[in-house]
């Protein structure tokens, strides 16, 4: 039973001292795909300290379940775990932590749900505004121009993806402003930024107290975005993607006194016009890998006592 517990000793230190680290790094908004892979391989390796601490319990409340954990283990791997030695408290964790992962899959389907209920929501209103042609098919690729006094763009993801702008936004965007609009959208739907969001709207949703899943949903909403501006930037330059970002968002007061939400605009205009230096690229190599490792490490602590027996 000693291993469960580690397992979850480390997931609630990881879970309580990852958002605090990672507020730390000043790098994570030079290199904003980076950042979210390390956030994801975070909040899965809190997961996978869960996991196995629930299937190891599970194991030593259950001889059903022991045999199917261990069924493929050489003989003396049962004995080093000592699961016997801790059944007492073994059932009420494995049944707590059962009880988290089916609230979890609760909350990502609910998220599901909800998403599709609003796209085909979404939908229904774009066809009655921009109704298709006769003998025209839906297309993925199709690019939707709505009647608007507000300038926008906006990808609607889906089997059928749609790419909408407004008529006001044709009005105020010229040439390659226009371009790094439309490369900004496909830069969201060609890295599914839809599906993260999902996730991690699901997550704190479920686990408001839990720090990292709160910290991982605001980050991934303001990465996302700060990842697209440089996928439109990286093709139409930084000044042309900021210049689309100001005549997109002018008219919505969002370069003043302006609330919480569009409160980022201007930074992300800042961080177009003023860019700071990427990081090298051994850096960036060191950052992905030790990330690919965090969540080997709940694995590699599971796995000790059998190590030891193998040894």
């Amino acid at each position: 039973m000693m291993v469960p517990l580690a397992l979850l000793v480390l997931g609630a230190l990881a879970a309580a001292l990852a958002p605090r680290l990672l507020a730390r790094s000043d790098w994570l908004d030079r290199e904003p795909v980076l950042a979210l892979w390390l956030w994801q391989c975070v909040v899965v390796g809190v997961l996978m300290c869960c996991g196995l601490a629930m299937a190891l319990s599970a194991a030593a409340a259950s001889e059903a379940v022991r045999g199917n954990v261990f069924a493929p283990a050489p003989a003396g791997v049962v004995e080093s775990y000592a699961l016997t030695a801790y059944d007492r408290w073994a059932g009420p964790v494995a049944i707590a932590l059962a009880c988290g992962a089916g609230w979890t899959a609760v909350m990502l389907g609910r998220e599901i749900i909800r998403a599709r209920a609003r796209r085909r929501q979404r939908r229904a209103e774009l066809l009655v505004r921009a109704p298709l042609l006769p003998g025209e098919e839906p297309r993925a690729d199709r690019l939707v121009v709505l009647e608007g006094d507000r300038p926008g763009a906006w990808w609607l993801p889906g089997a059928t993806p749609r790419l909408v702008i407004t008529t006001a936004a044709l009005r105020r965007l010229r040439g390659r402003q226009l371009d790094a609009v439309l490369a900004h959208e496909q830069g969201h739907a060609r890295a599914r930024h839809d599906w993260l969001l999902h996730c991690a709207s699901a997550l704190a949703t479920g686990f408001p107290q839990v720090p990292v899943f709160a910290a991982f949903r605001d980050q991934v909403h303001r990465l996302v975005e700060l990842a697209a501006d440089d996928a439109a930037s990286r093709r139409f330059g930084r000044l042309t993607t900021a210049l689309a970002l100001v005549e997109l968002n002018e008219d919505r007061g969002v370069f003043g006194p302006c609330p919480a939400q569009f409160a980022e605009v201007p930074r992300r205009v800042d961080r177009l016009l003023a860019p700071a230096a990427r990081l090298p690229v051994w850096r960036r190599r060191r950052l992905t890998a030790a990330a690919a490792l965090v969540p080997v490490v709940p694995v590699l602590i599971a796995l000790v006592p059998a190590l030891r027996v193998l040894g």
